[in-house]
């Protein structure tokens, strides 16, 4: 099911009027967003970590 979703995210649509083209690339930004917003805070607090703190 994974597989599938990723595999229509990269391919190419054609589009035939703006709105579709609109649509197409507000979807894409709402998963860039999505992974925006789960990545940088775990990146963050990777960042700031101390040096004897590890966490289970």
């Amino acid at each position: 099911m994974i597989d599938q979703i990723l595999d229509n995210i990269v391919e190419v649509h054609q589009v035939y009027t703006l709105v579709d083209f609109y649509q197409y690339i507000k979807g894409i930004e709402y998963l860039i967003c999505i992974a925006f917003f789960i990545g940088f805070p775990m990146f963050y607090k990777y960042l700031n970590e101390k040096p004897g703190e590890v966490e289970k």
